[in-house]
């Protein structure tokens, strides 16, 4: 027994106040209490030390909208109304406890006085039933059934929210108050089964008023067994129907088009989902409105949506028993049980019943994919990409075609999909591999620069070359985890030569998406710093399909300026295979551009490809870059770029990429 709770056992003041006395340390943990609290709440003082307090703690004050913190602070007694609190032997009931905060020995406790004697356990019970009945008939709805589920009881909330009168409703089955619908039906049958099981049933109901109207409750029914032959049963309702309402006029703000009056693409998302759920088997078509931009250009807003309103209507009278939504501007998608034969007869009926406007027949014709579940595809966003695939082929074919999956199409987004799942698991196990391929400078016959290139052999797999390997990345979100991973490396690379005297430019090729997260260039210098390298050791790759985007994005362009202020230099890579623009070689940090390996390796074969080489070169000198050849394999096209003057060349002839140890031994 510690100090105070000597003090207190030895103060006969506590022990005489006809009231139960708990004290809790400022965690709510019973430092001690009287000899009232031992009798009306059946404890040992010595048993219950230490431990925390049921009947008054942080979570009861909180339940009781009060900070403990703050109780702990106050000057004055706090009162608490209608603390439940337990008697012994399951036995509750409600009282008033005043709680009161002071220090000593430079602790806080708090002292709480339940305002109740142990006359107060007599008939406990019923005092408690009576008091839970009272505090419930003003707070809820109530209704009580008999066995038969006949309404015994429904209190005035009740009656006024429904219209019912005691004479309309009293005796009447719990069937009365609920539409007939099957769905109705089976909605009751699934309460009743479950009460009768005994068990607590909770969630939304829709029910009817006397005049027909409907209105929404959030029910628990409770099953109450006095005896083995008496049973009875409780609806607690509380109206939720304004905020039902609200939710099903922000679903329709957030899932209807409001141009054709179709469910959305995030609707769409949902009953896709809810069908997997359910394991039903369907198709999943995906349209597309062919030349959709060109027939815009030729018309204003209303005309367009004319347009669009007109394709949906045929789209509602050929597909009438399927769900059909607009999944994009110009693209529509549907689930249905149909065959393949009906839907590809869409493109006829098209036909047949073609869209006027303004007494012109439009030359309307779709692009379509069909996908089934679960035999092509188990999830929604395969299905998606699925369909975008096959519609780019039927596209590439000139489109007016509706195309199921053939063998090759599942094989490679099996593929697809397989490489998807592995790539996850290979950046998490650190498994990608980068090999440096050489640079040499013609004038002075020195290696000065590497390009760092990602190689990945999985284990199921096999070889995933970068061509196959990159787009995937791009497309599910990873190329930035792959960047971050060919940074570490190459910064941790950088040190580990710098250490060996061994002094290398490395290069690496970066993404459009990589730069388009605005930490990107801060990850950057951060590993260098972490590294203790040099910015302009490091050379950053872009192709000119990411220099023209970066062009129109600022915050790209703000990236790379800030890493060129620091001494990192940019190389426009696969130089000539791109966008005929030289803007943005003027607008960005480029200093550096590196000529592809299809047109060099066509050098020995034309002359018109030999002079057009020699005007790469020349005009890269004209701007002062440096010019750099890529894929160079023989000794004849090896002279002929040094003839031309070219800076420096990377290919087979010079080295194959290898990994760190081999590149040392090869340097050395």
């Amino acid at each position: 027994m510690n100090e105070l709770q000597k003090k207190l056992t030895d103060t006969l003041v506590f022990n005489h106040i006809p009231f139960p006395i708990i004290i809790n340390d400022k965690n709510g943990l019973i430092t001690w209490c009287n000899q009232h609290a031992e009798r009306v709440f059946q404890i040992q003082s010595e048993a219950v030390t230490g431990k925390i307090s049921p009947y008054m703690n942080p979570e009861k004050a909180a339940l009781s909208k009060h900070s403990w913190d703050k109780l702990l602070h106050a000057e004055e007694p706090v009162r608490f109304e209608d603390i439940e609190i337990e008697l012994g032997e399951g036995i509750k009931a409600y009282t008033t406890v005043v709680a009161k905060s002071y220090t000593f020995e430079d602790q806080q406790f708090v002292m709480t006085i339940y305002e109740m004697d142990e006359a107060d356990k007599d008939d406990s019970s019923s005092k408690e039933l009576n008091h839970l009945r009272n505090g419930l008939d003003d707070s809820f709805m109530m209704l009580y059934f008999d066995q038969e589920f006949l309404i015994t009881y429904a209190n005035p909330l009740f009656l006024k929210l429904s219209k019912w009168t005691p004479k309309r409703i009293l005796s009447k089955p719990v069937w009365h108050m609920f539409g007939d619908s099957e769905t109705d039906v089976r909605f009751v049958d699934s309460v009743i089964t479950t009460l009768r099981e005994g068990k607590i049933w909770n969630g939304e109901a829709k029910k009817v008023k006397k005049d027909g109207e409907l209105y929404w409750v959030d029910l628990t029914a409770i099953p109450m067994q006095l005896s083995n032959e008496d049973t009875y049963y409780i609806f607690l309702e509380k109206d939720i129907t304004a905020t039902k309402q609200a939710q099903q006029h922000l679903e329709e703000i957030a899932f209807i088009d409001p141009v054709t009056g179709l469910e959305n693409r995030h609707r769409l998302e949902q009953i896709v989902n809810e069908y997997i759920e359910e394991g039903r088997h369907f198709s999943f078509i995906f349209l597309d409105i062919d030349r959709f931009y060109t027939l815009r250009d030729v018309s204003d807003t209303a005309t367009e949506n004319e347009l669009l309103i007109e394709f949906t209507k045929r789209l509602r009278m050929y597909f009438s028993d399927s769900i059909i939504t607009r999944a994009g501007l110009h693209e529509f998608a549907l689930v249905t049980p149909l065959s393949n034969w009906f839907i590809e007869g869409f493109l006829h009926y098209l036909q047949q019943h073609p869209i006027y406007l303004g007494g012109t027949a439009m030359p309307l014709t779709v692009s379509g994919a069909i996908t089934k579940y679960p035999e092509d595809q188990q999830n929604f966003m395969h299905l998606i990409k699925a369909s975008y695939a096959t519609i780019k082929k039927v596209k590439d074919r000139g489109g007016s075609a509706i195309s199921a999956l053939t063998s090759d199409d599942h094989e490679r987004l099996s593929r697809k999909a397989h490489i998807e799942k592995r790539l996850i698991y290979a950046l998490d196990r650190k498994d990608l591999q980068l090999l440096y391929q050489p640079q040499v400078n013609l004038e002075n016959g020195k290696v000065e620069r590497v390009e760092a290139l990602v190689r990945w052999t999985d284990s199921e797999i096999g070889v995933i070359t970068p061509d196959e390997l990159i787009p995937i990345a791009e497309e599910n979100g990873l190329i930035n985890e792959i960047g971050s991973f060919v940074v570490e490396t190459v910064c941790r690379q950088l040190k580990d030569w710098k250490s060996k005297g061994i002094d290398l430019q490395i290069s690496i090729n970066s993404s459009i998406h990589e730069f388009r997260d605005k930490d990107m260039a801060k990850m950057l210098l951060e590993q260098l710093k972490i590294n203790d390298c040099q910015a302009s050791s490091l050379m950053i790759e872009i192709t000119e399909k990411f220099a023209l985007e970066a062009e129109a994005e600022r915050s790209i362009m703000t990236q790379m300026k800030s890493l060129h202020q620091e001494g990192i230099s940019f190389a426009l890579d696969d130089f000539g295979t791109g966008y005929a623009s030289f803007r943005y070689m003027l607008m960005l940090p480029i200093s550096s551009i590196k000529i592809d390996q299809m047109i060099i390796q066509s050098i020995t074969k034309q002359e018109k490809i030999q002079k057009l080489i020699n005007g790469m070169i020349q005009f890269g000198k004209s701007l002062d870059f440096q010019v750099t050849a890529e894929g160079v394999e023989t000794n004849e096209q090896f002279e002929l770029l040094r003839a031309m003057g070219c800076d420096s060349l990377q290919g087979y002839i010079i080295g194959h990429p290898m990994n760190a140890t081999e590149l040392e031994k090869w340097l050395g």
